[in-house]
């Protein structure tokens, strides 16, 4: 089975301590509801399941019980009083830090709450070779360039600039200089500029449009329109092939012939898989795992799955139920049924109740009812994520 090789140590530090009041509402935005958890809730368990140590939450004076409760059930984080400028709350999360001294460091916004993994690994990846990275999008709409009056003054080039996001990483022990050393007479747009204006080197890495930040009122009400409900199907297909090891749904079957294909060819994982995403409108099993790339060659397909699950938690959404049918003369599916229910609700974290396995033949009929390969469809549903208490 193909593994993720563990991210290298970093400590985390998210910066809380703004107003965010033009959101609306008297609560600082942070502290509001997003697909029913609150704003920072969903970036410092990120960070955490990442293997974030320590997690800096920096709050303003004041914050500390809105804080709490939003962070309530999480473990490793700590709070940091911050100060009246973001720079200042910055530096007094860094400092904070200090005693724990990470290797590196990543800096974020609370008020950017989806923050995929992917990210965090591409710029932990580029501090290899540079003392800083930020994710970037390319700017695509024209630009123009506004006098006083806000008529066109000018233009701008695009194609040299960047939309910059956070998370932004570091090493920690330059950004922490940096920081310190820092002359500027206002406060630092972010904390790249920081690191640049003391000769550090910022690479800029591939952002993700998840990362939106949440500024207006409509931002957050975007979040309350997300269905409760949402259903995926999947299809797939693999031929039977002499020489072949056989799997069905992560169980390893005795048979004369295997499932052919680029990864362990597990049929039924991959049609629950194409579900999952289906459902949260991520492509296909294909986009994620080309069958192009040698590292998926006999890849269990069980870790597919489990690919698909985290990107609908990380989209807001838990998985329901699975009903999926095998369709082929042979084998026999029914003696391993249980115990391949117990391995796809052992992969999708459901229970075993939440899990059907029929099979079914076609009558001696079509590819299926002639023994060359098998089918299976399958179909998922996904509900909301339950409020945080």
């Amino acid at each position: 089975m193909v593994s993720t090789p563990p991210l290298p140590l970093f400590g985390a530090l998210i910066v809380a301590a703004g107003k965010g009041l033009r959101a609306g509402g008297d609560t600082p935005k942070q502290f509001r509801d997003f697909c029913g958890k609150p704003v920072i809730r969903h970036s410092a368990k990120a960070l955490l399941d990442a293997g974030a140590a320590p997690l800096i939450v920096v709050i303003a004076d004041g914050a500390e019980e809105d804080a709490r409760a939003a962070l309530a059930g999480l473990d490793g984080y700590s709070l940091v009083k911050g100060g009246a400028t973001r720079q200042e709350s910055v530096r007094a999360g860094l400092e904070a830090m200090a005693g724990d001294v990470p290797d590196r460091v990543l800096i974020h916004d609370a008020a950017r709450p989806d923050l995929p993994f992917a990210v965090i690994e591409r710029l932990l990846d580029a501090l290899d070779h540079h003392s800083g990275a930020i994710p970037t999008l390319p700017v695509v709409d024209s630009l123009a360039v506004a006098s006083a009056d806000e008529t066109m003054a000018g233009s701008a080039s695009r194609e040299t600039l960047r939309r910059v996001q956070t998370p932004q990483a570091f090493r920690f022990a330059d950004i922490l200089a940096a920081h310190r050393q820092w002359a500027g007479t206002n406060d630092a747009g972010d904390d790249a500029q920081v690191l640049a204006a003391s000769a550090g080197s910022v690479a800029l890495v591939q952002g993700d449009e998840r990362l939106k930040k949440i500024t207006f009122a409509e931002d957050l009400m975007s979040a309350l329109t997300m269905p409760p409900m949402r259903v995926g199907q999947g299809y797939d297909v693999h031929r039977l092939q002499e020489g072949e090891e056989l799997w069905l749904c992560g169980i390893k079957l005795e048979h004369t012939h295997g499932l052919a294909g680029h990864s362990d060819a597990d049929v039924a994982l991959h049609a629950i898989t194409d579900a999952v995403l289906g459902a949260v409108g991520d492509g296909d099993i294909g986009t994620h795992f080309p069958p192009s790339d040698p590292q998926w060659k006999g890849a269990r397909s069980g870790q597919f799955l489990e690919h698909a699950v985290k990107l609908a938690a990380q989209k807001g959404y838990a998985l329901g139920n699975i009903d999926l049918t095998l369709i082929c003369e042979a084998p026999k599916i029914g003696p391993h049924r249980p115990a391949m229910r117990a391995e796809v609700a052992r992969l999708t974290r459901l229970g075993e109740d939440a899990v059907s396995i029929k099979a079914t033949t076609t009558e001696k009929l079509g590819f299926t009812g002639r023994g060359e390969g098998i089918a299976a469809q399958a179909i998922v549903s996904l509900f909301l994520l339950e409020k945080t208490s």
